[in-house]
């Protein structure tokens, strides 16, 4: 099975930080987004892709699970987890770990959806990003 793909690599910042100099978990929550973002568009689903065919994506369930504290000069690599894409339905899983020590950070399960832009109601997914999307599903039930 192929290792899962990179969606982020960053490190912390000191202004990312708490008064207890650890990781606030909203710029935990901003990584995440931004290794969603690159998910997307790894799956053809880019800005441009959106706008083009008149799309949106909506993030309807988020759980966040925080296993180690991250402190400024951390070093962070997100890889993502394609469970499902099927229907109208995305679920990934985000893994965030410390680059030096390799330890799990934290987790972020997600689940979201494909909207009508014009209609704003649920839709499924064109069928050409659910063909390419079989090839990231190693294992996983599309």
């Amino acid at each position: 099975m192929p290792e899962t793909p990179i969606t982020h690599r960053g490190y912390v910042r000191p202004e990312e930080c708490d008064h207890m100099g650890h990781l606030n978990v909203a710029h935990y929550v901003a990584k995440f987004d931004q290794a969603t973002w690159n998910l997307f568009a790894d799956l053809g689903l880019t800005r441009g892709y959106l706008e083009e065919n008149d799309l949106v994506l909506a993030a309807v369930e988020q759980t966040f699970t925080y296993k180690r504290e991250l402190r400024p000069g951390d070093t962070v690599t997100i890889r993502t987890e394609l469970q499902a894409l099927a229907g109208k339905k995305i679920r990934f899983r985000h893994t965030m770990t410390d680059q030096a020590s390799g330890e799990v950070a934290a987790t972020a399960q997600n689940l979201a959806v494909c909207v009508d832009a014009g209609s704003r109601k649920s839709r499924p997914f064109p069928d050409a990003i659910v063909a390419g999307a079989r090839g990231l599903l190693a294992g996983a039930a599309a």
